[in-house]
């Protein structure tokens, strides 16, 4: 096994030993991937069966990769190793014993905005308040309750979660619960926490079919641990912990990078592992190939703020490489025109591509003022969690007729195309469709039937219910790609969208030819069946089912040389030559959310930490002193990171501290971070200087300022005494300014 020879010697402990629990506990940069796929690859080689691993991971993408990596070095068996995301597992699984949970096998699955949709419906049944009740937090809410294995008929019964309720003057919220999960169970719809939910339920009401997936999955391997959910990690027991187990199950991830806790996720997983699996064997991959020693101590000596961790110190062979650079600026706009100054020149000075590139920020919101900068100065950029191709509307549209040729009783897909293109069923129709379909507890489907209606509405109806029946008898006959293509004409989607003559319309029937096309690639691209390890038949609904469960990191750019725009948390896995780390002030990073919470700001460094690390060989932090939030100019103090960080490590410049140098150790104490603070330019002479009034201050006029000078005013924000202008002052070092007009004092002279 020549492969072991690639592998330091903790790294090669973890991959071959394979009998009982262990715990590979990685740091970032030090080669998870590679000790997971090639402990895999091991197993394979010692002679167990492929379809008795299973790998779980949180991407298609990364499992991919992983089987990918494992064909290379051990061949074609590798095809038949169960791996994939929780969710595309699970759902296959549940697919194949559906009938005992009184499912169809062929049952859709909801995304985000359909479980909203489902929400909002319910919530006008009851004449509640959306205001009140915010359909995505009552979303959340829900999420929580399965996630924590709390089922509506026990929800009622819990006097603190009812409390809370009460407290949040959600009184109904466990109406709302029991309604959606009936709805969807009537539309033989599950959501993607039903994909953990019912399996655990179909665990635990069915012994033999959890006998059957222990006798499947006889070594399981869980790829960033940190990141699972207490019903995630209650599945793992259900399949590893029972009486006279092997406990072969091998969970890889860093504690350090648990920063999904508003998902779900819960550190405690990782940190008490040990206490669930007390033979576990742990190890540690502490050597960092990624980044430079600079980058490395850096985030050592960051994460020890925090108290609740597994031990560990990440080191580097690699030399010190550039100390990490931090930008103040006066404003937000200032910070994105020096991150945009700085990106271009090194990426001149050091010829390193755009791809190479990435600005990373808290919040999405941030994103603006970075594309801004970089579409004046020329550079490609790409969002990083933009409007999913799956989410643009004419997509859609035609993914709910394909929905519904699989399975009918989908009543948000039912919603969404009865009368699109408009075939004389107004929303009236389909109310009176809904109130008679949740009365009697049916599908929209089956309501049509039995529901009142005006003869016109009532046959418009069954000529809809004719052409999706016509649909539905060829799910099973018909080729996918050949079955898509007629369904996109045969309902008048096609026509719809080629009478659109814009080029916006043209763009549309571009993006559904897109849709059709992954459909005939689906089609011909052979594929095998995680759970039966054999080559599946490829049906609409497979395909249907593989893109529900795609995620972001699923999804590739055709042009992938662009800087790189996204927030921190989508930044995870990934890694960067050069990595921009913004707004870092209090209350935005760490956020404002967890300035009273002691595990929250621990969470909050974690990400950081994250964000860090994700560099190779250049590190640039930044903040603004002020920011424009809420409607209002916000002044900002430096994040405490900065301060977390010892100065040794970072540009001499940026800051005031006292003279000496400072070793950095392991226990270095960092000094108070003291930002450098420029000069107050004097005061100017100016002959017969007169403030104009606040209003006369317009976008486009030239003013006079008696200590910046001439300036130009770029743009206006705000009302009234709140009206913030920012202004180019033409002789300053730092030109772009920011001044509230209440207070400025500026003359208009042009």
């Amino acid at each position: 096994m020549s492969f072991l020879d690639e592998l330091n010697d903790v790294q090669r402990k973890a991959v071959t030993t394979t009998e009982g629990p262990v715990m590979i506990v990685a740091g970032p940069g030090s080669g998870k991937t590679r000790v997971l796929t090639y402990r895999i690859a091991y197993l394979l080689d010692q002679g167990v069966k492929p379809w008795n691993v299973v790998a779980l991971t949180f991407t298609n993408k990364a499992a991919r990769e992983m089987r990918e990596r494992i064909e290379t070095l051990i061949g074609p068996d590798a095809r038949y190793v169960q791996a994939g995301t929780f969710h595309s597992i699970f759902a296959r699984i549940l697919r194949q014993h559906a009938d005992k949970l009184d499912f169809p096998r062929d049952f859709t699955i909801y995304d985000k905005q359909d479980s909203i949709n489902v929400i909002k419906s319910i919530l006008s049944e009851l004449s509640l308040d959306p205001k009140v009740y915010n359909p995505s937090s009552v979303a959340a809410r829900i999420s929580s309750a399965k996630t924590n294995l709390i089922p509506p008929n026990k929800y009622e019964q819990h006097e603190d979660l009812m409390a809370e309720d009460r407290a949040m003057r959600r009184p109904f919220f466990y109406q709302i619960y029991r309604r959606y999960m009936v709805r969807n169970h009537h539309s033989g719809a599950m959501d993607f926490d039903d994909l953990l939910y019912y399996l655990f339920w179909l665990f635990r009401q069915h012994p033999d079919v959890l006998e059957q997936y222990r006798q499947r999955f006889q070594y399981v391997l869980v790829d960033e641990f940190q990141d699972t959910n207490h019903l995630q990690y209650a599945i793992l027991k259900q399949l590893s912990l029972y009486e006279g187990s092997p406990e072969n199950i091998c969970v890889v991830g860093d504690d350090a990078q648990s920063i999904y806790a508003f998902r779900g996720a819960t550190i405690d997983n990782i940190l008490n592992f040990e206490k669930d699996f007390p033979a576990v064997k742990t190890f540690k991959l502490e050597q960092n190939y990624r980044s430079t020693a600079h980058i490395v101590k850096a985030a050592n000596a960051l994460i020890k703020h925090n108290k609740r961790q597994i031990p560990k110190e990440i080191w580097t062979e690699q030399a010190d490489g550039e100390r990490i650079r931090v930008v103040r600026a006066m404003t937000d706009g200032e910070e994105a025109k020096r991150v945009a100054d700085l990106l271009l020149e090194i990426k001149n000075r050091h010829h390193i591509p755009n791809k190479e590139f990435a600005i990373l920020y808290r919040t999405n919101a941030q994103s603006r003022s970075f594309e801004e900068y970089l579409r004046r100065f020329g550079i490609a950029y790409r969002v990083y969690g933009g409007t999913s191709f799956y989410q643009r509307k004419e997509v859609k549209d035609l993914l709910a007729y394909l929905k519904l040729a699989v399975n009918p009783h989908d009543s948000e897909a039912f919603r969404r195309v009865v009368n699109y293109p408009k075939r004389g069923i107004g929303p009236v129709t389909v109310n009176r469709l809904g109130t008679y379909a949740a009365q009697e507890g049916l599908s929209l489907w089956d309501a049509i039937e039995g529901t009142s209606l005006s003869p016109r509405a009532g046959e418009n109806l069954r000529q809809f219910k004719m052409l999706i029946s016509e649909f539905h008898k060829k799910v099973n006959t018909q080729a996918p790609a050949e079955l898509a293509r007629h369904i996109f004409q045969r309902t008048g989607l096609r026509m719809e969208l080629l009478q659109d003559n814009s080029i916006e319309g043209k763009g549309r029937m571009e993006n559904v030819q897109e849709l059709l096309n992954s459909i005939q690639a689906y089609q011909d691209n052979e594929a095998v069946d995680v759970i039966e390890a054999d080559t599946e038949k490829k049906t609409l609904a497979g395909f249907l089912q593989n893109i529900s469960l795609l995620t972001d990191a699923d999804t590739e750019d055709g042009d992938d040389n662009k800087v790189t725009l996204m927030s921190v948390h989508s930044a995870k896995g990934l890694e960067f030559q050069v990595v921009f780390v913004t707004g870092l002030e209090e209350k935005l990073f760490p956020s404002h959310m967890a300035m009273d919470d002691p595990r929250q700001l621990d969470e909050e460094r974690r990400l950081f930490y994250v964000a860090i690390t994700r560099a190779k060989s250049m590190l640039i932090l930044s903040y603004a002193e002020s920011r424009y939030r809420f409607g209002q100019v916000i002044y900002n103090t430096p994040s405490r990171f900065l301060g977390e960080i010892p100065q040794p490590l970072t540009d001499v410049s940026v800051f005031d501290r006292p003279f000496g140098e400072q070793k950095v150790t392991a226990k270095t104490t960092p000094t108070k971070f003291r930002p450098f603070r420029h000069k107050k330019p004097p005061k100017r002479h100016i002959p017969n200087f007169k403030p104009s009034p606040p209003e006369a201050i317009r976008e486009g006029v030239t003013v006079l300022h008696e200590y910046f000078g001439k300036g130009k005013v770029l743009s206006i924000n705000g009302q009234n005494d709140k009206r913030v202008a920012t202004i180019f002052f033409e002789e300053m070092e730092h030109p772009e300014r920011r001044l509230m007009l209440k207070f400025a004092k500026l003359q208009v002279i042009s």
